[in-house]
């Protein structure tokens, strides 16, 4: 059985633990246009608008 051969300082044991190293869930905002989540300063997948203009046509991505 594996037996730590020196006892861990509680500076590191308490920055193994810290906040730090977790995941966040990414930050989504609504889309002007259509209301639908989206990550910021992307096209919106629902309606192709990005910053007030239409970028993609949605209805051709489809087909």
């Amino acid at each position: 059985m594996a037996v730590p051969k020196r006892r861990v300082s509680k500076a590191r044991r308490d920055k193994r633990r810290s906040n730090v190293w977790k995941l966040e869930a990414p930050t989504l905002e609504k889309c002007t246009k259509c209301g639908a989540y989206k990550r910021p300063h992307r096209v919106c997948p629902e309606c192709g608008y990005y910053n007030g203009r239409q970028v993609i046509d949605v209805d051709k991505k489809d087909a």
